[in-house]
């Protein structure tokens, strides 16, 4: 609720898939989501292509997400570089 005008607020983050399936936040949309709590929706539209289907979810962070890491170096040993020179 807004302070100022005793409105409902939400913070609306909007997903949509083609079919049905996996759904990604952004870290800072995790965050986010995180901080605001019931004030966080996330709206999923399922079947864009076709029949679409909304699913509207409060307080997403309580689905229990799991965290993707992501690649950002490789490493080789010095010893294959020195065994393949």
């Amino acid at each position: 609720e807004d302070p100022a005008t005793s409105v409902d607020v939400r913070f609306i983050e909007v997903k949509g898939r083609a079919g049905v399936g996996e759904v990604a936040l952004s870290d800072n949309e995790y965050k986010t989501a995180e901080r605001l709590k019931k004030d966080y929706w996330l709206y999923v539209v399922f079947n864009c292509g076709s029949q679409p289907e909304l699913h509207d979810l409060n307080d997403p962070v309580r689905l229990g997400w799991e965290p993707v890491v992501k690649v950002e170096h490789y490493h080789v040993p010095s010893s294959k570089i020195l065994e393949n020179d």
